[in-house]
């Protein structure tokens, strides 16, 4: 008996979806009001991830197509996620971004010719580790984005863009503030001085640990499912397919 596709579960993984231009919205308003907003639309998006699963797997509604659309999910507002930061995080890097998208289209075109093959890819702890991670540094941005007043965020942006226009990298900023935070902890007169000085450097870390272990558990994907790649496996798919488009 055929599963039908617009079941519960894959209902709630639409949303999640749908649910990412409104995150991008209320990110780039000023209003602390909103960046709370944003953080329980992730929160609650992320929610729904855990659910879409269960539901499925109680309900027995399981479909091809909710199993490629549910990380396809995770991926796209991870993404959305991200690239928001660029423009609003000068600690947030470009390459860093690139590599997390990178990673995950590759690791999304390798689901897709396994599952092309019959066959369904091998997930790794270190892969829910890197989700846990990704998750994580998103959540710990958006605190520091309702904890940091606009204009605190600016000069910390604007000290970035000081630095690298001095000639400094990223990570010589991030690592300077962090070492100048340090040392100079016992001087903050309140707890408004230790949050300003924990967002010039935690976040650009927080992403810089996230990137290295998406692109380590992304190459950790393609040695478990490497057989994905067989060029017997690959021509053998292409062979089926190609029977199949000429019998229709």
């Amino acid at each position: 008996m055929k599963k039908i596709i617009f079941n519960i579960p894959n209902i709630l993984t639409m949303l999640r979806v749908a649910a990412v231009p409104f995150f991008v919205w209320f990110l780039f308003q000023k209003e602390w009001e909103y960046h709370i907003a944003a953080l329980v639309l992730f929160s609650a998006a992320s929610l729904t991830d855990l659910i879409d699963g269960y539901l499925a797997r109680k309900w027995n509604q399981e479909t091809e197509f909710g199993k490629f659309l549910d990380p396809l999910a995770d991926k796209i507002i991870v993404t959305g996620c991200f690239i928001t930061f660029i423009f609003l995080q000068e600690q947030i890097e470009f390459w860093m971004v690139f590599l997390i998208i990178a990673r995950d289209m590759l690791i999304t075109s390798l689901r897709y010719l396994a599952i092309r093959q019959g066959k369904s890819i091998r997930t790794t702890m270190l892969g829910k580790i890197k989700t846990v991670f990704q998750m994580g540094a998103i959540v710990l941005i958006l605190i520091f984005f309702i904890l940091v007043s606009s204009k605190k965020r600016i000069l910390i942006n604007e000290a970035y863009a000081h630095g690298k226009a001095s000639g400094l990298t990223v990570f010589e900023i991030a690592t300077g503030n962090a070492v100048y935070f340090f040392q100079n902890l016992n001087k903050n007169t309140g707890i408004g001085d230790v949050i300003f000085g924990l967002g010039a450097f935690v976040p650009y870390w927080g992403m810089l640990v996230t990137t290295a272990i998406t692109v380590i558990s992304g190459i950790r994907y393609f040695v478990t499912n490497k057989e994905v790649l067989y060029p017997s496996n690959l021509k053998r798919m292409f062979e089926k397919n190609g029977t199949k488009s000429g019998r229709s």
